[in-house]
């Protein structure tokens, strides 16, 4: 029986990784780490409507401990670890800046260690971000981009970023990246932007608030639905070999572009309830963050199936669902 590890597996990408597994592969066994055991993490999955969660075992680990990550992947021995911890959100980084540095370079020594010590012939994935580079305002990210990471959380991506590369150059290791951009979904967490902009518009149609304020209406950025990323993932992971691919739809949206279509589903008029407050924008902001991702497709052949307006609708019909 095959045996997966994913780190951070009650994030929306593993929510939606643990059900393309369980349905694509019978014999096999997943485990998935987390900070909290007790959080929403199967009555979510469960909405998937997987086959069985039967082989699917949650373990509370804190991934900072070499001597219990070692422990545990000796005992598994997984032949794919998928790693998405760490802090997702760019914002929550800027808090403790030297932490969120030293958190996201330490797990993934700690799991790209333990994992080659235990001599396992498989495949590591590791969970990059979009924001780990140069970006200019007319041309789109691909793999070849200078790093120029702009926040905590980028940088310590960027970091170990680099040392994938070293590792595998100099060990010849199967360690593959995802650069993933902005996607979302049902089970993206309330403090981000696109639930902000929905749980705002429900709020106002109910009179709960009056307006929704954001730092700017004019940043572009290329969205796309977790399903789809995921989608990506696993294509890598079962298909390649110690390569690295940005993953995203090809297209930017605005903020303006996002509530419009929002507020529009509600009957909200933008005017009178959107107001925009500069101090909460973050320094050094890229106007446009829009990703290349032709290598994935040539490739692998996958692209994003969900369109921007489609991942809207489905946030919106979900947390108009579950607060009825």
């Amino acid at each position: 029986m095959e045996k997966i590890l994913i780190t951070g597996i009650t994030g929306q990408d593993g929510i939606f990784l643990s059900k393309k597994l369980l349905e694509d592969n019978e014999s096999l066994h997943i485990y998935g780490t987390t900070r909290n055991k007790h959080n929403s993490f199967f009555e979510r999955l469960n909405f998937l409507q997987p086959k069985t969660v039967n082989k699917l075992s949650i373990l509370e680990v804190d991934l900072q401990d070499f001597n219990v990550l070692n422990q545990l992947i000796e005992q598994i021995k997984p032949t794919k670890l998928i790693n998405l911890s760490g802090p997702s959100s760019v914002y929550q980084s800027l808090g403790d800046p030297n932490k969120t540095i030293d958190s996201i370079n330490a797990i993934f020594d700690n799991l790209i260690n333990s994992f080659f010590k235990a001599n396992i012939n498989g495949v590591f994935f590791q969970a990059l971000s979009s924001e780990m580079f140069e970006v200019n305002n007319f041309g789109k990210i691909d793999e070849k981009v200078n790093l120029k990471p702009r926040s905590p959380y980028a940088i310590g991506k960027a970091q170990i970023f680099e040392k994938s590369l070293e590792i595998r150059d100099k060990n010849g290791v199967n360690i593959c990246n995802g650069i993933l951009f902005n996607h979302e979904s049902e089970f993206r967490d309330d403090e981000y932007l696109f639930m902000k902009v929905i749980n705002s518009a429900i709020n106002i149609s109910k009179n709960k608030q009056s307006e929704l304020t954001v730092g700017s209406l004019e940043l572009v950025r290329d969205w796309s639905y977790a399903k789809d990323t995921v989608e990506a993932i696993y294509k890598i992971i079962e298909n390649s070999y110690s390569k690295d691919y940005v993953v995203g739809s090809g297209e930017g949206h605005s903020i303006k572009e996002l509530i419009l279509t929002v507020f529009d589903e509600f009957n909200l008029d933008f005017e009178t309830h959107v107001k925009t407050d500069n101090n909460l924008l973050r320094i050094g902001d890229p106007q446009t963050i829009v990703s290349n991702p032709s290598k994935i497709y040539n490739e692998l052949g996958w692209k994003t199936t969900t369109t921007f307006k489609e991942l809207i609708f489905k946030c919106i019909n979900f947390k108009q669902n579950i607060s009825s």
